[in-house]
């Protein structure tokens, strides 16, 4: 190695050349780095591609294809893919405006839910969740629909991933499979085929160009610089052809071992002193009767011995290594909870709401957040109302996670309500409620009740026997 420096006592910097005694080469060894015998073939799918050239539009077509034929035939993948989509999405997202007008919050919730409920937003959200898992991507389209049953005729079209796409290879790199990029790396527009390609009325390849500011695109983004999703059960997909294939075989070799009833057998030598039977001969068994055999000859049924031992190991191992890639504890993946006790299914549950959490945070910032500020600009019109910009001036309210122990939870929550350390927003929040709301029903509860004389109870949580959690098989 050189390096260049300044002599002493020379003017403006007079560059001299320095020497270090430095190795000549540096080597740093990583055992995952080598390749040997023994691994060679493990490595040898192995490549140095980029994000959008490997998952270029055949491998996606590919993965895509594979992920919804499994989804379709195998139980346990349509099982994991309506329970996180139904989980994430739930019933739909509720919105709570934080202006400070309080009408004109109210009026904008209630517009808001009666237009959401006319397009079917919770279901086509539950929609779009299952084809982030089964295709990859999902792309909505903000439209106007004018038979729409609403003073806002904004509507949210659903389009698969497949007719998002283009035949033609630009060599600027600007255009990655029917999208095209500024030089920023936003999306300008999407080039969408007007039918499926694999519809019946796929005979011709006319498409439109929707831009930018119409379309959301909801995909997983695992690596920088990629731009079309890929199926996030794409790990999971040889798990799930190794789970039917060795169901299939455990029934077929009961099957053929049901096909005998019994055989017969003979302990004699091959020249030994017993009676001539035919090979290969079969016998019709009738119920309740006696049987007599051949001289020298034993009769002895066929034990099949399926399922196997380890049958439901198997099963066990292999589903959570696929729910693994989702972030799903087995006994969600697999709808069986009868291996769990009280303190490892909470535990195991925690992790999963976490990443509800994470994934209801991407549909909010991703989806949500698009769609309001579409209906908003249309619903002011429509109002002729005056209303500023809704950036960080509203909140989503989720589907709340039920508790095992609701009396658990209740005196967790008087004890963090009594110290303080929440607050009444916070705690109807965690139910995917909105506290204004719930504090006004109770108001004009207690008032109804105060006017038809009955004393409301004031019922308090009462704890356990010590205070402590017990572990309930």
């Amino acid at each position: 190695m050189r390096l260049f420096g300044r002599k002493k006592g020379t003017g403006n910097g007079e560059r001299v050349k320095a020497r270090f005694s430095l190795p000549r080469w540096i080597m740093a060894r990583f055992d995952a780095a080598q390749t040997t015998k023994d691994n060679a073939r493990h490595w040898a799918a192995a490549e140095f591609l980029s994000a959008d050239a490997e998952a270029d539009p055949a491998v996606r077509k590919t993965l895509r294809t594979r992920a919804r034929y499994e989804v379709q035939n195998n139980s346990y993948a349509r099982g994991i893919v309506s329970t996180l989509a139904n989980d994430t999405v739930g019933t739909g997202p509720r919105l709570q405006m934080l202006f400070d007008k309080e009408d004109l919050n109210h009026e904008i919730e209630h517009d808001f839910a009666v237009w959401a409920k006319r397009v079917r937003l919770a279901s086509k959200l539950r929609t779009m969740r299952m084809a982030r898992c089964q295709d990859g991507e999902a792309f909505i389209i903000l439209a106007q629909n004018p038979d729409l049953r609403s003073d806002v005729k904004l509507d949210i079209q659903l389009v698969e991933a497949d007719r998002v796409t283009d035949d033609e290879l630009q060599s600027d790199g600007s255009s990655v499979d029917g999208i095209t990029f500024d030089r920023f790396g936003n999306p300008k527009t999407y080039k969408v085929l007007k039918n499926h390609p694999g519809g019946t009325q796929s005979f011709g390849t006319d498409s439109i160009i929707v831009k930018a500011e119409n379309m959301i695109h909801c995909f997983r983004q695992d690596r920088p610089e990629q731009h079309r999703g890929i199926p996030e059960i794409t790990s999971a997909l040889p798990l799930f052809a190794h789970l039917r294939r060795f169901t299939l075989a455990v029934v077929s070799a009961a099957e053929a071992a049901a096909d005998f009833a019994g055989v017969l057998y003979t302990d004699a030598p091959a020249n030994g002193e017993a009676e001539a039977v035919e090979a290969m001969d079969s016998i019709q068994l009738e119920r309740n009767m006696l049987l007599t055999m051949p001289g020298g000859w034993k009769m002895a049924q066929v034990d099949p011995k399926q399922p196997v031992t380890t049958y439901g190991e198997f099963k066990h191992e292999i589903l959570n290594e696929i729910a693994r890639c989702l972030n799903l504890p087995f006994n969600i993946a697999a709808g069986n909870s009868s291996g769990y006790n009280y303190a490892s299914g909470r535990l195991d549950h925690q992790t999963y709401y976490k990443s509800l959490k994470v994934d209801r945070s991407f549909i909010e910032e991703t989806v949500l957040d698009r769609i309001l500020d579409a209906w908003l600009a249309e619903w002011r019109l429509v109002r002729r109302r005056d209303v500023e910009s809704c950036d960080c001036r509203h909140v989503w309210f989720w589907d709340g996670q039920e508790h095992v122990d609701p009396q658990k939870e209740a005196n967790a929550q008087a004890v963090r309500l009594q110290s303080r350390t929440t607050s009444l927003a916070a705690e109807y929040a965690r139910q995917g409620k909105d506290w204004e709301t719930e504090l006004q029903q109770i108001a004009k509860e207690q008032k109804l009740m105060k006017q038809l004389g009955i004393a409301p109870e004031e019922a308090q949580p009462k704890s356990g026997k010590d205070g402590k959690d017990e572990d309930e098989d």
